[in-house]
């Protein structure tokens, strides 16, 4: 994945253990079955790669295991990679399903007499 990438969210849940340091450092969360846009890849210090999304912007935070502040970052296994790259061929491809559609339906039309 790089970032442009088109991304499913196979994954948004959160361990109860967890919950209360990610409701600390996420203002906004992902949702499951949901697309998203990578805005970027972070290494994180080799730590767990993490992604941020064009769709979800949160304020950053002080890290202590990465020693810095960065905006914080969705684990990259969450999401999967879909198979269009931008959201202008998504639309381009929607657009087409449209267009097809339509002229089904004009043609299907009885005739008036």
């Amino acid at each position: 994945m790089r970032p442009g990438d088109k991304v499913v969210c196979i994954n948004d849940k959160i361990d109860p253990d967890k919950a209360e340091e990610i409701k600390q450092d996420f203002e906004i969360w992902i949702t499951k079955d949901k697309e998203y846009t990578l805005r970027e890849i972070l290494d994180n210090n080799g730590i767990v790669t993490g992604v941020l999304l064009e769709e979800v912007h949160n304020f950053p935070k002080f890290f202590k295991l990465i020693n810095r502040f960065q905006e914080p970052a969705f684990a990259i296994w969450r999401f999967r990679k879909l198979n269009y790259a931008t959201s202008e061929q998504a639309e381009e491809f929607s657009e087409d399903l449209v267009e097809v559609g339509g002229k089904e339906k004009e043609a299907e039309k009885p005739e008036a007499f």
